[in-house]
C-alpha cells in the first residue's frame, strides 16, 4: 500500500480499522481524532476505545455514529 494513502475498513457500526495513521490527536469515549499524512479522521460515537496502535494502524471499537475526513491544510 502507498504510504501516502490511508485505508479505512468498517465493520458495521461497531469497529473501524485505520491503516497508515500517524498518531492519535484526541481520544475520549465519544470522540477520537487520528492524524494521517494528508487527513484528519474524526470518529464520533459512544463507548469508543482504541486498540492495537502499532505498525501505523489502529482499531477503534464502540458504537460508531459518524466518521469525518478532513483534509489538512498546507501548514499541517
Amino acid at each position: 500500500m502507498n504510504e501516502d494513502k490511508s485505508s479505512i475498513h468498517i465493520a458495521g457500526n461497531y469497529e473501524i480499522l485505520l491503516e497508515n495513521c500517524r498518531r492519535i490527536e484526541e481520544y475520549n469515549e465519544v470522540f477520537i481524532k487520528v492524524k494521517t499524512k494528508k487527513l484528519y479522521i474524526e470518529v464520533w460515537g459512544n463507548q469508543l476505545r482504541a486498540f492495537d496502535f502499532k505498525t501505523d494502524s489502529l482499531i477503534i471499537r464502540g458504537k460508531i455514529s459518524r466518521i469525518e475526513l478532513i483534509e489538512k491544510g498546507d501548514k499541517a
